[in-house]
C-alpha cells in the first residue's frame, strides 16, 4: 500500500513538472518569437507533435493557455504566473551554479531539476542569500 501511495505522488509530481516545463517553454518562445504554435513547442522540447497536442489540451482544460482559431498559443494569467515563477527559478539557479564553476550546460540541466521541487519559502531564502552574497 505504501508503495502505491509513493507511485501516486511520483506520478503527480511528474505531471506537475511536465506542465511547468511546457508553460516555461511557451513563455520563452513567446519572448523570443512573439508568437507560439504547437509545432514550435515540439521543436524546442524535442517532443512529437501528438504529445504536444495532448499537453496543450490539458493546459487548456487547466485554464493555463488559450489557443486561437489559427493555432497560436497564449498564456492565461494563471499560466503566465506559473511560467514566470518557474523561469525565474531556472535563471537564478543556472546563474548561481555557473558562478560556482559548474559548466553552463550542466548548470541549466540541474536548474531544471531543482526549479520544480523547491518550496516557495526555500526559494525565497536562497534568493535572498544569493543577493546578499553577490559580488
Amino acid at each position: 500500500m505504501a508503495g502505491f501511495e509513493l507511485s501516486e505522488v511520483t506520478m503527480k509530481d511528474r505531471i506537475c513538472e511536465s506542465k511547468e516545463n511546457y508553460l516555461e517553454t511557451i513563455l520563452i518562445l513567446f519572448n523570443r518569437n512573439g508568437e507560439v504554435r504547437s509545432i514550435d513547442i515540439a521543436a524546442e522540447m524535442g517532443f512529437s507533435k501528438p504529445s504536444v497536442s495532448v499537453a496543450m489540451k490539458n493546459l487548456r482544460e487547466d485554464n493555463c493557455i488559450k489557443v486561437d482559431e489559427n493555432g497560436y498559443i497564449t498564456l492565461t494569467e494563471r499560466g503566465r504566473e506559473i511560467a514566470e515563477r518557474v523561469y525565474e527559478r531556472h535563471l537564478l539557479f543556472t546563474s548561481w551554479l555557473t558562478s560556482l564553476g559548474v559548466p553552463e550546460d550542466i548548470a541549466a540541466e540541474d536548474a531544471c531539476r531543482i526549479e520544480h521541487d523547491l518550496s516557495a519559502e526555500s526559494f525565497a531564502a536562497i534568493k535572498k542569500y544569493i543577493a546578499k552574497h553577490k559580488k
